[in-house]
This record gives C-alpha cells, structure tokens and sequence, in this order.
C-alpha cells in the first residue's frame, strides 16, 4: 500500500536541519491530506483535515500561498490530536510513503507526533519521492547546481509528464492528488524499479497489464480555500463603516512639520543613491526640522553626516549674526533663520538575530532602526555596530536583544519596515508572536519605543499596518509615519534599480520577485524622499502620524562628533614626571621633560658637538611643540621607530616634510641631517598650526607587520585599528556596470567608457561648451563632446549614461588603507565604530582617512617599502659571501664609482631613478654631487620637468645662472638658480617681503593646492613689504609670477632628500657589489614574472649570468654562488613553497650539498618535499646538475603506469623508515646490513628543447635555459623588421607600412559573438614581448588553422588606420595580419642564397675538402656564394659555386662556424660592406 500524502503549514522552518524535537523550529501543520493506493494504483481511500490553530496564528505570507487564514482553520477545521488518529490508523495499513519533496512533510507531521507524544516509529518506514534527480533527468530543466538539471517542482513536473498545468498548487487535497498521478505515472516511465516499489515479479508486471495508458486523476473534487477564506473576511467587514479624511485635505496638519526619519545612504553600500550632503540639502529645501539617517548595519556616514548639519547651521548662525548688525532687520526675519535650521540625527539599522554568536547557519535577523538621543546614545550605537561586525558577522554584521539591552539607553528604537521584526512575524508567524515581541520591545525601551508606519503603496503594507495600529491601540504605543527613503528624486527610481541590479549582479531585464529566474527590486517607485506636504497627503487619516515625528526629534539633542586629537598616554620615567600634569593634563609637562632630554642625548650622539645654531634650531622646535601640545606624538613615533630597529626591521631616512625637523632626527625618527641640508619643517614655521605633525614612517615591507604588532601589544589589541577606505564608482566603471545591466552589448559599452575624459560625469555634464574646451586637454575633447551629445539622446545608449550618471560615486566596496594606522587612549569603541579588516584579526575604523584626524583618532602611517628590504637582503648576501658587514648609513656620500653609474644612467633598479626619461636627463646632467640627485628627485615630475633641461645648461656652464635679485642667490644657488623646492620659496618670501614664518607657511600652502582667494589676498602684501625692503615691484611681480606657475608643482625638499638618499644607497650597491644587489632585486619581485624577466635582461646587460634553480646552490630567495653568479630561488617555482626549500636548504646547511637524486630523496623531509614538489623541482631543472640525468626520466611511467618520481619517493620512504626504526633485526644482529636498492633509472628519451621549456616555464613562468625561438634567430635576424614589444608598445607612432615578426602561439580562441560571427584570438609572444590579435571575417577563416598554441609561426601585416566604423577610435591605428606561415617552412620559402664569408688567407686545401664534405653532408637548392677577404688590403672577391647547392640550416651553419677562418654569413644579399665598416673603422 501506498501512502501518497501532503501537508501545508504556518511556513518554513529557520533550520531544515533542525531535530523534528526542536519544536520552535518547525512550523505548524494547518492541513494534511493523503491518499491511500493499491499496488497496482487503485485508490483505496482518501481524507483531508483542517487542523484548528491552538496557540497560534496562520500568517499572512502563508495564507497568501495556500488560503488557508486563521478564521477558516477554526470554523473548519479539526483539533489536531484527532487528525494525527485519523493518520495513525491509515499509516497501519501502509507499507510505503510517496510525495514530493516529502522529507519536509516527514518533518512537519513528525513534529506534530512529537508534540502530542506519540510514537514516531513510523517515520522508519520506506520512503519513495517523485523529486529526484531521475525525475529532474526526465523534465531536463536548467538551473541545478553545477551545471545539472534543477529538480522539478510539483507543478513543473506535472507540466511534463502530462503536458498540462496543475492550477490547484499549495492546497494539500490537489497536490496528493497530482503527486499521486505523477508517482504512478513515474512507474509506468520506469523512473523507479521493481525492488524501490518493494513488488514481486507477478505484482510489478500486473501494474504494467492494468496500467497500459497514462494514469488519469482520481476525481476528488477540490475546495478552493482562498475564496472560503475571504468570504470570511467580507462576512466580519460588513456593516463596519469608516470615515477616512480626504487625502487632498490637509488643513488640519498645516502647522504640523513633518521630518523624514528613516532614510538611506550611499553608505548602506549599493543600496542608496543618496549622498549624506544632499540629504541635508533636500531636508532643508523641504523646510523640515530634522532629518535622521539610518544605514544598514554601518555607521560610515555619521561623521559626514552631522558635520555637514553643523556646517549648514553654522552657515544659517552667520546670517543671524550678519542680520543682527543691521538696524531693520524684524525680529520675524531672525525667527525665519532659525527655523531654517536642521537637527541631524544619527540612527543605524541594524540585523537583529537570535544570536549574534551563532554562526551554524545563516540568519540575517530583522532590520530593526535605532535613533540616538544624544551623545551618549551615538556611543550605544557604534558599540552595537562595532559589535555587530566584530563578534556577529555572519554574511552581514549582526546583533542579538542581549546586547542590545547592555547599550540601550539614549536610544530610541522602531517597528521599522516591511523587512523589521514586528512586521515580518505578523506576515510569517502570526499576531501571536508579533505581539510578543512587540511587547518585550516596549517593556525594554518603554516611551522610547515607536511604531512606524509606512506607506509605499503595497499589499503586506495594509496588511502589517493594520495590525500595527490594533497594537498601537491596545498597548498604548504611539506610532509615526516615514518613508523608507533610498533615493531623493522619484524619477531616481531607474538609477536605484540599477545600483540593486549591480549590487546582485542582475540585469535589469529579469522580473523582479522571489525564486529562481527572479531578482530582487523594489516594486513601485515610492521610495524617495517625499515633501511635507506628499507625507501629511498621504497620512491625513492618521494625523498623529505626523505629529508624532515632532515628539522623536524633541527627544534628540545637537551635538558634534568633531574632536580635538586624543594621544594615548605614553609611560615615560618618574624622573621626568610634573606633579603640575596631575592638576592640569594640558600642560604634558613631564611628555616635554622626557622629549627634551631624548633630543639632547641623541643631539650628542648626532653632532659630536652642539653648536649655537644647533642648539637654537632645538630649542626652537621643542618649544612649537610644547605650544602646540604634541610632545607625546614624538615619544610614540620614536618608540616604535626605536622598536623596529631592536626587531631589526630596517627604518627609511623620512619621508615627507617631517624630515625638516631637528628633533625628530635627533630621536632617531629620521636619519638625514635637516641643519647639513637646509631643511624645513613648514608645521614648526607656523605657530598658528596646531593639528598633528602627521609623520609618515618607511619600514621594509617583510618587517611591517611585526612593527605593528609591538605597536598592539604595547597599547593594546582594542585600541589600534587600520582604517578603511571607500570603493566608489567611477565614470567609467559606472558606466560599465549600468551598461551590463541594461543589457546593452560589451563592445558598445566599452566604447562608451572610453569616451569618458579624466573628469567626474557629472561635472562633465554640468559645464558649459565653453567649459569643457577649457578643461579638457584636446586629445579628450572630440570624445567628451560625443558623449555629452548621447545624454540627450533616446535609446539604450543615452539611458546608460543617464543611469550612469546617478549611480556614480555611490560607494561600492570598502578596502583597508595600506598604512594607515589609529591608535587610541582607551577602547577605539569609545570614540569611533570599528569593522573587521580583510584577511586580518586587527579592526578596522568605519570612518575614512578624509575623517580621522577631525574625529580625534590619531592616525599613523606604517609604510612598507620594497626597497628597504632589497637594501637589507643585499647586505645579507654580501655578509653570507664575503664576511663583511656594511652599515648602510655609514657609505660615503660622495662615492665617484657610484657617480659614474647615475652618468652612464645604468639605474635600472635603483629606486626612483629607473625610468627611461630619468636615465636619458641622468646622462645629460652626469650628477657629482648628492645635492643633484636630490634636485633631479625633485624635478622628475609633471611640471618642473620642464625645468631640467635648463637645470642641466646650467650646471655644465652651457646658460647662464641669472638671479632675479642678487640677494636670491644664497637660497638658489644649489640649484643652479632655479626654484625646485617649496622651502625655497618660503625662505624667500621672509628675505624679500619679510614675511613671518607662519606667513611663509600659509603662502607656501596656497600655491600648492591653487588656493586663489588666498593668493589674491598675500600678493599685494608681498609686493608692498618687498618694496619697503627696497626692491623693484617689477621684478617682485616677476618673481610672484614664477612662482604662481611652479610652486603649484614645486616639491618637498626633505622629501626629495630622504629618497635620494635610498637611491643612492642602491646605487652604491649595485655599483660595488653587483652580483648580490641584483640577487636581491630579482628576489624582491619574485611574484611578479615581468619584472623578474626585464631584471634578467638587465643583469645579461651586466655580464652576470642567471641560472636556473639547483638544489645544491639555491636558496627560497635568489642568491649569489661561490663564482659570482645569481642562482634563480626555489621559492619562485610554483608548487613548492617555503616549507620544502627550508628543508632542502637546512639538511644541505647541516650536513652538506646532494650527491644524487638517491641522496636527496634519503636525506630530506618527504612530507615536505612530496610528489608535487619532485616533479616541479624536476621540471624546472633544479636537479639537472646531478650527473647522467635529464629531466624526461623524472616522468618515465612502467608499464604498471608508476613514474620515476612516485618509485623514488617509495623508495626514500622505504630508507627512512629503516633508519627511523629501533628494531634490530637479524642480520643487524651479526653485523651486516641491509642495503635498500636504490630504483633503476629508466632509459628514457630526452625532451626536445621546446617541450623542456615549456615545462621549466609552466612551473617558473619564465624560460630561464633558453627561449623556445633560440633555434630560430636566422629567421628572426633575415625575415623580420621588428619584434612584439615594439610593435605593442609603439602601434601608433609606427608608420603606415608592412611589418614582419615571428612568434610562438601562446593561446589561441576560436570564439563567436552574440549575433553569431565567428572570430579567432591569437596570443603571440617572442623573445622581447607579447601581442594578442584578433582575427575577423574573410580574415579569420583564412587563418583559422593557425590558431594552435605551440605553434611557431611567420606573420607578415601591415600597420594602417583602424576603419572609421570603430566611431572612438577613428584616429587609432591596427596592425592588420595579411600572411600567416608556419615557422619552419619560412626558411625554405624566402631563403634564395647563403653567402659566407672566408679570409682569404686561412682557406687552405684541407678546408676546402671539409667544405665539400659539409655540402654533400647538407644538399639542397640554395646557391652557395663565397665572399674572400684579404684582410691586408680589406678587399674581397665573390664566387658563385657551380658545383655545390645546399640547405640553411642551422647544423649547416653551426659546423661551418668551427673552421677556421670562417668569418660569418648572410641570408640573399652580401653585408660584407656593413662587415669592412663594423671592423675598419
């Protein structure tokens, strides 16, 4: 017998894995129906029930699905315990269980049995499921998982078994029905055998005689609950009358302001187009008091957000303040400015889940809004929000009711929307348990607990609603209209579902809604930010609605979160301790005591000797920083900059202004000499200043970290954070991302984007014509003037750049700031909210850099700098090789050796002076001293770039150095009179116009970032004080003049400093010690193939040889042999890692190098260096200089399909468990011992040179031994006039003419586009570079054939301008490929003639007689003509051979070469001339 059955519940149960005991889990059974059937399908009896709901609520979600309400279950339906009677009688005469997806009803019906303690001992019986992957073969729909069939629903199952809709979905009688039309028709389909269907042979083939068509339904006529249900509801509505006033009549709220107070921002990261300014913006337009924001989980936006409300008042104070002066002014006027205020208030919403900690499935809670009162209510919030990512963030950052209640006070908290707790149970688990909640909330938060109201216009709305304003009533609990806002503008709509579409990674066109083939999207456009006068409209039937608003924001206060910078406290020795500090904290008089006594003891060690003017400059600096109260940013700095060199983590010389400071490199936190190079601090210029020095420290980058860590260890874990940083969208990748959303093609896209100037879309789209030829260069201009053209216009590429404009700048992401760090006083809880930090256990602040100083964080910036690490492993090398030790500070300054290679411009790896442009200025200047290097640092940018040329006539006398007054001269004659740094022109300003160093500060400050109200104001003083001082107003507006146009881009001169000095250092090492620098240069891009392929060529450059990897001689990073030569590291093949080369480089370290592969495999760790780093090692040649093997060996398979590898790896392991074992076996005993033998070396064929680098590339990424194009330099040399990095790299300066290169195939597509063209993708690289091309048309299907990775191939093309169809590119050029040849044919085909060239006098009878002989060895069709030299009289003769004809190939040409007197050879014509040329000069 079998049970066909169904049941339809409350809803869906938060764990389907959940014991059926876990009776909160699961939901309630509100119908069950079943059928029970013969073996053969005749129908033996069949019920349904109605289950009465006990003790709870049918909700309105699961109403919705089957129609079953609560008022129907209790007039029709039956008590529970006789419909589970009812069931155990039927399950008496079953033997098996049929349904579809039926472990679900398994476990409803299974809970309910629990529930009454009944026995579940039937849920042991056989189970058969018309949802299967048998029956999700048969209905073949797409969707599954991992590319399989998804299974089908009931409906969809029936669809294709019958061809059919099944209407009657979600009610128990006709899904039994249908699922047990589709059971029986399954059987009939052979879907499930005779032993699933526990049949005999006789039983099995009776079904198949009294079935022989397909199984039709049993008839049963179906109720329709839904109608029943709402014929209830009209029954209880009737004769209720309720009088609602007009919408349009709004009189009696015309006094009542209305403020939003559920909004949105970019912030709630790709869920709001609004900006935290332009909400204020909008409140205030709209005349409202207040305005709250309230973004999902993260308070980012706060800081923004009240600041840009203080700033708006304080604009509105200065009006009242400006209207005060005035006589007529009505004290109305003034009250009218007052009200044009606006309170900002500070919300967060959060997810609020069960438990926080709870992260064994996925729970993203309710969202529940939080207002803060004040300030002690904004620091609940962002404890609550630091939480909810630190300790609950599981797919979202989460919080619980416990926590909640430890932070609750000063908050006021809502009902929020559709997606808040109270509304969420109300439609999925009932009134019951939404008024439970709804009262723990109240009883929790009392007066500061609302119920809101929202109206978007939505059905689950009326039906939330509604009962929201029962409880509102009955419980006493005032409630408020809002609106949740995500955008401000209705017509903003689009732009927001747009940001959704990207957010989930849809498209625009797939319908909104629930469910596979849906996405998620707002269902009207009812979301923005409405009017006063909309909201009073919209809720005028319920006018405390509005009026309650007005009670919510009386209960918040004003308050900034702007602070003054809080230091932590720094220990400092009790001798240095001022009981004074006790009575007053601002003084820090015992942090100065301390700083003082630092300086003067380093000041000691420093200058030997304390001049005057040492001393003052000191003095001078520790009293701005006693003024300005700083004294303890210094100690913080010199501590852990103090710490890393006890780490011996390598510490930069400065970096920034900061290396202008006296103390500072007095206190060890810079080490270049601002007094020896007439450096300023411009902070200790300017007394005014009084925000943080903001030194920026350079570590090595291996060492960083661990700086950090004293750092947290020192202060604590809670009080150092990194700091985030905000992912916007940009033009162009708003465009990208709109245009992939509104389905418009990639290509038409792409070029969209590329139209896109280096300007913000919507500035671009503000300016006027005139505007953007001002502003943008005129290689953009023709592109920006399209694009500005396509906004207006209709269709899908206009709409694009519409929406696009909207979402750009909305926040996308967020990421850590690369150095940034925040250290604070106490728990960084208490200031500002913290997240959690990418693949880190260190937190991360929600506030910006932009932000953090203004917020009061202290903020440090921990620079990781390669270089430093590259000067440290150099010096390790050396100490490694030669003993000597070299303290890199130590170096003179002043090494010719290391000149020379600046002048030579041989500065390929030398930090900051690598650059093409920077070598060919570094030859024309030849630099003698440090002072230029530091100025060409300085002038090696976009604008004083123009300068150098001049700079370098002047150094070399070639122009004249004129001074615009004589007395400039003391400050520019270093740079040959020239202003190159921003501390020149603040000098000058106090020598010419007398202005203060504050003064000289401020002007310095406005040139630099084109602060032209300020200019305008400090020119006239300028001019009027350099005259009083006697100079030509003339001449001073000159100088004003050249510096208006330079100090724009002028440069910090201790910055140019401190990494001229690092350049140096590489310099002078790379000068003296070569070998070993480049060890380090390459070690420290070892991730990065290019880069390690371009340093390889430079060391070639250099006469230093590179070789491969060796287990005797490498280290992980690379290294430096016994002969000079750098040895590539293991740690650059992929597959091996730290831990195997640790090994192989200790057990080497101890007991010395590998005599063979059998010693290797005895001695180390085979855990280590298991099969996968054997066979990478193998083929990347790091056991090649173990005599009498090849690397083919390694991968020789037995005819049992065992390689060499996996025999010597069995064969190390056998070795080294013998040696391991403590056991004394017998022949121990009597003192032999026995001998494992080691494995025979298969005889094996070794691999063609191109098949061995292309493994030694697959495991290195580069071709170390060779290149694969080696035995190709003939063709290379004769049939090619240019190589693929010229080409790539110089398309469009190449003239329009053919070009010809050869290349191997590196990857190669064939692919089609969406309309269906077919095209090819051909990835070619040779021994200078790579190039991809693509193949069209006539063009593609002629060369399609070609498209083989590993082919080696000629490509003969022509270079021309791209057809004016491509509308972005049309002044563009292409290289268009015209001729495609295999490589090896090329020789044969263009090859006419070898000529070789002879001295005359070593061609003796014995030569000849070998020539004849290599000719007949070598015969071909190529003529022969010999080239004779008399190298006396440098002429020759040419003969043709009459007699020989050969090949050219390249073992003809090799065994020529080794007879003596062969002097070279050429391809079709004599270079004898370019020969006599290159050899007489």
């Amino acid at each position: 017998m079998y049970l066909i059955f169904d049941t339809e519940t409350t809803g869906l149960p938060k764990k389907f894995n959940a014991p059926i005991t876990d009776l909160d889990n699961w939901p309630r059974c509100v119908q069950i129906a079943w059928q029970l059937h013969d073996y053969d399908g005749t129908l033996i009896e069949h019920n349904d029930f109605l289950i009465v709901p006990d003790g709870y609520d049918i909700p309105y979600q699961s109403e919705k699905i089957h129609g079953i309400s609560t008022a129907l279950a209790k007039t029709k339906g039956e008590p529970l315990k006789e419909v589970l009677n009812s069931f155990k009688n039927v399950l008496a005469k079953t033997k098996v269980l049929v349904g579809q997806n039926l472990k679900f009803d398994l476990n409803i019906v299974g809970s309910e049995f629990h529930r009454l303690g009944y026995d579940n001992e039937w849920l042991k019986m056989p189970v058969l499921d018309t949802c299967t992957e048998k029956s999700a073969f048969l209905c073949k729909l797409p969707g599954g998982r991992g590319g399989k069939f998804k299974y089908p629903t009931l409906s969809e199952l029936h669809q294709c078994l019958f061809k059919v809709p099944f209407k009657e979905a979600h009610n128990a009688t006709a899904d039994v029905e249908a699922t047990a039309r589709c059971f029986f028709e399954l059987i009939r389909k052979g879907s499930f055998q005779k032993s699933d269907l526990f049949l005999d042979d006789e039983k099995y083939a009776d079904f198949f005689v009294k079935n022989t068509s397909e199984f039709t339904p049993a008839g049963i006529k179906h109720i329709n609950l839904s109608k029943q249900s709402k014929a209830l509801v009209e029954k209880k509505k009737s004769g209720v009358s309720k009088t609602v006033v007009p919408k349009e009549d709004i009189s009696h709220l015309k006094d009542v302001p209305f403020s939003h107070l559920h909004n949105k921002t970019q912030f709630s990261v790709l869920q709001s187009t609004i900006d935290v300014k332009t909400l204020i913006e909008k409140a205030v337009e709209f005349g409202m008091p207040a305005v709250a924001f309230s973004d999902s989980g993260n308070m980012m936006g706060a800081f923004q957000f009240v600041e840009a409300g203080f700033k708006h008042n304080q604009s509105i104070d200065e009006k009242i303040e400006e209207a005060n002066k005035k006589s007529n002014v009505s004290e109305t006027e003034i009250q009218d400015l007052e009200k044009k205020k606006i309170l900002p208030i500070v919300g967060c919403e959060f997810q609020v889940c069960p438990d926080r900690n709870d992260k064994t499935y996925k729970n993203n809670g309710y969202q529940v809004p939080f207002l803060a009162k004040n300030k002690k209510g904004y620091q609940n919030l962002i404890k609550l929000s630091s939480i909810g990512f630190i300790e609950g963030f599981y797919y979202v950052p989460r919080i619980d009711k416990n926590i909640i209640l430890e932070y609750s006070n000063d908050l006021i908290v809502t009902t929020g929307g559709l997606y808040g707790e109270i509304a969420q149970l109300i439609l999925n688990e009932g009134e019951q348990k939404a008024e439970e909640s709804l009262l723990w909330w109240k009883e929790n938060f009392k007066d500061d607990f609302y119920i809101e109201i929202v109206r978007h216009g939505l059905e689950e709305e009326e039906k939330v609603n509604e009962v929201l304003l029962r409880f509102a009533k009955k419980h006493s609990i005032k409630y408020f209209a809002s609106n949740n806002t995500h955008y401000l503008n209705k017509d903003d709509a689009d732009a927001h579902d747009v940001l959704l579409c990207i957010k989930d990674g849809e498209r625009k066109s797939t319908p909104i809604g629930r469910g596979r083939g849906f996405r998620f999207g707002f269902l009207n456009t009812e979301y923005y930010f409405k009017s006063q006068k909309e909201m009073k409209s919209l809720f005028s039937d319920i006018p405390d609605s509005i009026i309650n608003t007005n009670e919510i924001i009386a209960k918040c206060e004003s308050y900034r979160l702007a602070s003054d910078v809080l230091l932590p406290e720094f220990e400092i020795p009790d001798e240095f301790k001022d009981p004074k500090d006790l009575e007053d904290t601002s003084l820090k008089n015992g942090e100065n005591n301390y700083l003082r006594h630092l300086t003067y003891q380093g000041a000691k060690v420093r200058y030997q000797e304390l001049s005057d003017e040492i001393k003052e400059r000191i003095d001078f600096e520790l009293e701005i920083i006693r003024n300005t109260g700083y004294p303890g940013y210094f100690l913080i700095v010199q501590d852990f900059c103090s710490a890393a060199r006890d780490m011996n983590v390598s510490v930069g010389p400065g970096r920034g202004s900061a290396a202008g400071s006296a103390v500072a490199y007095c206190i060890g936190i810079t080490n270049v000499d601002p007094i020896k190079y007439n450096l300023l601090f411009e902070r200790f210029l300017n007394p005014d200043r009084v925000s943080l020095p903001d030194i920026d420290i350079d570590f090595d980058d291996e060492g960083r970290s661990r700086v950090i860590q004293y750092v947290i260890d020192k202060y604590g874990s809670s009080q150092v954070a990194q700091i985030i940083t905000y992912g916007t969208m940009a033009a162009k990748s708003s465009i990208r991302d709109t245009g992939r959303v509104l389905d418009l093609p990639l290509q038409q896209t792409d070029r969209l984007a590329k139209l896109v100037p280096d300007v913000k879309l919507n500035k671009l789209f503000s300016w006027t014509k005139q505007d953007v030829k001002s502003n943008i260069s005129p290689d953009q201009l023709k592109n920006a003037e399209e694009l500005i053209n396509k906004l207006e216009e209709e269709g899908i590429e206009g709409e694009v750049i519409r929406q696009a404009k909207l979402v750009e700048g909305s926040l996308r992401n967020t990421g850590i700031h690369a150095c940034g760090v925040i250290i604070t006083p106490s728990d960084i809880r208490d200031f500002v909210p913290v997240s959690l930090a990418k693949d880190s256990e260190m937190w991360c602040t929600q506030f910006d850099n932009s932000v953090a100083e203004s917020a009061g964080l202290l903020k440090m910036d921990f620079l990781g700098l390669k270089t430093l690490t590259l000067i440290k492993d150099t010096i390790k090398i050396i100490k490694a090789m030669s003993g000597k030790s070299i303290d890199i500070d130590e170096i003179p300054l002043d090494d010719e050796t290391t000149y020379e290679l600046f002048q030579k411009g041989e500065t390929v790896g030398i930090f900051q002076y690598e650059s093409p442009g920077m070598q060919k200025h570094l030859k024309s200047l030849r630099p003698t001293a440090f002072s230029d290097l530091i100025a060409m640092n300085a002038l090696y940018r976009p604008g004083p770039i123009e300068y150098i040329p001049s700079f370098i006539k002047r150094k070399h006398g070639n122009e004249k150095i004129e001074y615009d007054l004589p007395v400039m001269e003391d400050f520019l004659k270093e740079t040959y009179g020239i202003t190159v740094y921003q501390e020149q022109v603040m000098l000058l300003s106090q020598e010419l116009a007398g202005f203060s160093k504050g003064e000289a500060d401020t002007l310095r400050k406005a040139m630099g970032k084109k602060k032209v109200d300020l200019l305008n104001k400090m020119k006239p003083q300028f001019l009027s004080q350099g005259q009083e001082r006697g100079h030509d107003t003339e001449i001073l507006e000159k100088i004003w003049k050249d510096w208006e146009k330079f100090a724009s881009y002028a440069f910090n001169k201790s910055h140019s400093t401190c990494y001229a000095l690092i350049a140096y250092q590489t310099a002078y090492l790379k000068a003296h010690y070569p070998a070993e620098y480049m060890a380090s240069v390459l070690s420290n891009n070892m991730n990065d193939i290019k880069s390690v392929t371009f340093f390889m060529k430079e060391c070639n450059r250099m006469g230093l040889k590179v070789l491969g990897p060796d287990v005797n001689e490498s280290w992980y990073k690379f290294a430096v042999n016994e002969k000079g030569e750098i040895r590539f590291g293991l740690g650059a093949i992929k597959g091996v890692g730290e831990g195997p080369v640790k090994n192989i480089s200790s057990i080497r370290k101890e007991s010395g190098k590998f005599n063979t592969i059998f010693d290797f495999i005895k001695r180390v760790s085979l855990k280590d260096c298991n099969k996968r780093v054997i066979e990478s090692l193998a083929m990347a040649g790091a056991f090649d200089s173990f005599n009498n093997f090849h690397r083919a060996q390694f991968f020789n398979v037995d005819e049992k399909q065992v390689s060499f590898v996996e025999k010597l790896l069995k064969f190390g392991q056998a070795f080294q468990s013998k040696s391991n074992s403590q056991q004394v076996n017998m022949f121990d005993a009597i003192g032999e011992s026995l001998e494992l033998a080691e494995p025979q070396i298969p005889p094996t064929e070794e691999w063609s040179n191109f098949e061995l680098l292309t493994k030694e590339k697959e495991v290195v990424g580069i071709y170390i031994s060779g290149h694969p194009l080696q035995d190709y330099l003939l063709e290379l040399k004769y049939f090619c006039d240019i190589n693929l990095k010229v080409l790539n790299e110089n398309l469009q300066e190449l003239p329009e003419r053919e070009f010809s290169f050869i290349g191997l195939v590196s990857s190669a597509a064939n692919l089609e586009s969406r309309r269906g063209t077919k095209y090819g993708v051909l990835e070619l690289q040779d021994m200078e570079g790579q190039m991809e091309f693509r193949l069209f048309g006539e063009q593609y299907l002629k060369f399609m054939h070609f498209l083989v990775p590993g082919n080696f191939l000629h490509i003969k093309g022509k270079v021309q301008q791209r057809p004016k169809y491509y509308k972005s590119d049309e002044f563009q050029k292409e290289y268009r490929i015209q001729q495609i040849d295999i490589l090896d044919d090329i020789r044969d085909k263009l090859s006419n003639s070898l000529y070789l060239k002879w001295d005359y006098e070593s061609l003796k009878e014995d030569q000849i007689n070998d020539l004849e002989k290599l000719m007949g060895k070598y015969k071909g069709k190529k003529q022969i003509i010999f080239e004779l030299l008399d190298s006396e009289s440098s002429t020759y003769v040419t003969l043709n051979s009459r007699k020989f004809m050969s090949n050219v190939s390249n073992e003809l040409i090799h065994e020529i070469s080794q007879l003596d007197g062969f002097l070279g050879y050429s391809i079709n014509k004599s270079n004898m001339v370019n020969y006599l040329e290159k050899n007489n000069p």
